[in-house]
């Protein structure tokens, strides 16, 4: 009494043919690692959704991780509060400041 409907889904059969051939153990414990990384990806999910949910309330920031051009570390520039900034005065840098290497100009001064 067939009705031409198959009685497994399409994972099963997936997961049948990829690992039918296995011993019953490895396929068991393949299947087990895959339930606790599914309920881990869950669980951390969850985690995330609370925590930004609180956050608002306690004005906590929720933890984000910085990366990129976002995030310096030791090598971002230290503020300096100089009397240069203060003042409203520049300081040269970068392309604008060639330092010794930069040509004489005819009337001798430097600058």
């Amino acid at each position: 009494m067939s009705a031409g409907v198959p009685l497994a889904s399409w994972k099963t059969q997936v997961f049948e043919s990829l690992l039918g051939f296995l011993p019953d153990w490895v396929q068991f414990t393949v299947l087990a690692l895959v339930v606790v990384a599914f309920l881990a990806a869950w669980a951390l999910k969850l985690k995330r959704r609370i925590a930004a949910r609180r956050a608002p309330r306690t004005g906590a920031p929720v933890p984000v991780q910085a990366s990129g051009a976002d995030f310096l570390g030791p090598y971002a520039p230290r503020n300096q509060g100089g009397t240069a900034a203060r003042s409203g005065a520049r300081e040269p840098s970068g392309a604008d400041f060639l330092g010794s290497y930069a040509p004489r100009r005819e009337d001798g001064g430097q600058g």
